[in-house]
């Protein structure tokens, strides 16, 4: 395959091969500041708790698919919805009473979401489990380890989970998104839309499937952060879960051609970082969120670069840089609301 023409390469792989070289010995330095265990809070943290890998997936499914809005109230959430699992979620999730859980969890509501949602959450994963075994099972059903990314392994998740009949745990009706969930949701989904699918948002409309990449990251990476659990995936094949953070740091540190949110930004900065460690590009992904959620990066502040500990080959005070390519309306997302 002959080599990308450098108008389609993110900017910073222009950087010569020395400095890009340096770049990585930064980059592996940041990494091994944040990669510790405890190192801050994060919902990774009740993944951490199980050690049957049975367990593991299905709390980093709720966990994730709730990691959107304030940290405290994700926090708070996760920890809600798993008291009611008790001590084996799997076994729990596999025995699912519909009507225990609607009255348990009744009272919680984040943000948009209900307690029928996460009810419905509950079916799907049942469901899910019954076809395939496992999780990871229902994830390899529609995978391609040949793509480059897990985009084929996402969008055939997403379509199997969408595609599982929980009415039940509406008690026999539907409830759609409500308006803020919808119009934070960048076109994707539409008012009538039951409103567990906000969990399982599609890369083919352009969702950076925030929630579903970090989902997998956990299952798949094994370190001081991520708990693992899967065996059937690649860490090569992993996509960043983009965030506010991460597109903050993608785009001071020129990681991506593209200025605005979604699948494209997400898979963008994933090949830059794949060209700096082919094998776990990924790997970098807490540490430079974590960076940026403790104010280190200065894009778009007076202080610069000035806390940023990527010094000289950050640019704090650009927006864009040439060449960068705008995303269609429409098909772009908002980070966490994305997905």
């Amino acid at each position: 395959m002959p080599p990308a023409r450098s108008a389609r390469l993110a900017p910073l792989l222009r950087l010569k091969a020395a400095e890009l070289a340096q770049f990585r010995v930064e980059l592996d330095r940041l990494h091994d500041a944040y990669n510790v265990p405890d190192s801050t809070a994060d919902p990774v943290q009740f993944v951490w708790r199980y050690d049957d890998p049975r367990d593991r997936e299905v709390v980093a499914a709720i966990a994730s698919g709730l990691a959107f809005g304030r940290l405290a109230s994700v926090l708070a959430s996760i920890e809600r919805v798993l008291a009611l699992l008790g001590p084996r979620p799997a076994a729990y999730i596999d025995a699912l009473d519909v009507r225990e859980a609607r009255e348990a969890l009744a009272p919680v509501v984040h943000r948009w979401t209900r307690g029928d949602d996460l009810v419905a959450l509950l079916v799907v994963l049942r469901t899910l489990r019954a076809r395939h075994g496992s999780l990871e099972g229902a994830f390899l059903a529609g995978d391609d380890p040949a793509s480059e990314d897990v985009a084929p392994g996402l969008e055939a998740f997403c379509a199997a989970a969408c595609g599982v009949d929980v009415r039940e745990a509406y008690g026999g009706a539907s409830r759609g998104l409500p308006a803020e969930a919808a119009s934070e949701a960048s076109g994707q989904r539409r008012l009538g839309r039951l409103g567990v699918h906000y969990f399982f948002p599609k890369p083919s409309l352009g969702s950076a499937c925030k929630r579903l990449n970090l989902f997998v990251r956990w299952m798949v990476r094994q370190d001081a952060v991520d708990p693992g659990g899967w065996t059937g995936v690649s860490r090569a094949r992993l996509v960043i879960p983009l965030d506010t953070h991460t597109i903050r740091v993608g785009r001071c540190l020129r990681l991506t051609r593209y200025t605005s949110p979604g699948w494209r930004m997400a898979a963008d900065i994933t090949a830059t970082l794949r060209r700096i460690d082919p094998d776990d590009p990924v790997r970098y992904d807490f540490s430079l969120c974590h960076m940026s959620m403790m104010g280190a990066c200065g894009h778009g502040k007076k202080v610069g670069s000035s806390q940023c500990p990527l010094q000289g080959f950050c640019r704090p005070g650009k927006t864009s840089d040439k060449g960068h390519v705008r995303q269609s309306p429409g098909r772009q997302g908002t980070g966490d609301q994305d997905g």
